[in-house]
């Protein structure tokens, strides 16, 4: 019985589930602040940062989605102040970022033989989670599906399946970043320019965070 449901529901809403998942994953793949963090994490602190902090960043898109099925994004699109405040928010912790990265001292991270530097897990996943719930873009993308795409009679199961599905795909989509930059034969040729990396990764941030207080 529940797989007859499962199979109607999926044959009425093929259409949302093809657009929500489409986008998810364009929207996952789009470069910006968290792609720029969860790479230089891989680089810097090994696979096990990244992952924590692609962990992080998945757990943060499951609070958008559940306030966005709660209809929460409306009001915070309608309320002025309320994104100016999460816009601001976002772009001083992304200056914050930057700063710490820029301003590396010269000799951190210079011995090639060191491959990566620690980070616990739980900053590695904290550092991911405030990174992308702070980020209004993110809100404004899930505002975009949830009233552009989603129907209002839409059941609440369907939508909470859109917001995993979105959830997946950017955890997906970051830990196989994740993987990729610190495969054995990859990290070492960016081990020798960490600092480098490091230095280009905070300028990017800070344009990401200028360009985000002035949108």
């Amino acid at each position: 019985m529940l797989e007859v449901k499962l199979e109607l529901l999926i044959n009425t809403y093929t259409a949302e589930i093809v657009a929500v998942s489409s986008i998810a994953i364009v929207m996952a793949m789009l470069p910006g602040a968290d792609f720029v963090m969860v790479t230089r994490t891989s680089i810097s602190n090994g696979r096990l940062a990244g992952l924590y902090m692609s962990l992080g960043m998945a757990l943060s898109v499951c609070i958008h989605a559940s306030y966005s099925i709660a209809g929460l994004t409306v009001i915070i699109a309608n309320s002025k102040w309320l994104f100016s405040a999460i816009k601001y928010l976002g772009s001083a912790y992304l200056i914050y970022l930057a700063w710490q990265l820029v301003a590396t001292p010269k000799g951190l991270n210079t011995d090639k033989r060191v491959q990566s530097t620690q980070m616990s897990a739980l900053k590695a996943m904290r550092t991911g989670f405030a990174c992308n719930i702070l980020n209004p873009k993110t809100s404004i993308f899930f505002l975009s599906i949830f009233t552009q795409v989603v129907s209002v009679d839409t059941p609440l199961v369907v939508q909470a399946g859109y917001g995993l599905i979105i959830v997946l795909a950017h955890f997906v989509w970051y830990c196989s970043v994740t993987l990729m930059l610190s495969h054995p034969n990859i990290l070492p040729r960016f081990n020798q320019h960490k600092q480098k990396i490091d230095k280009i990764a905070g300028v990017i941030l800070m344009i990401i965070a200028i360009k985000l207080t002035f949108s």
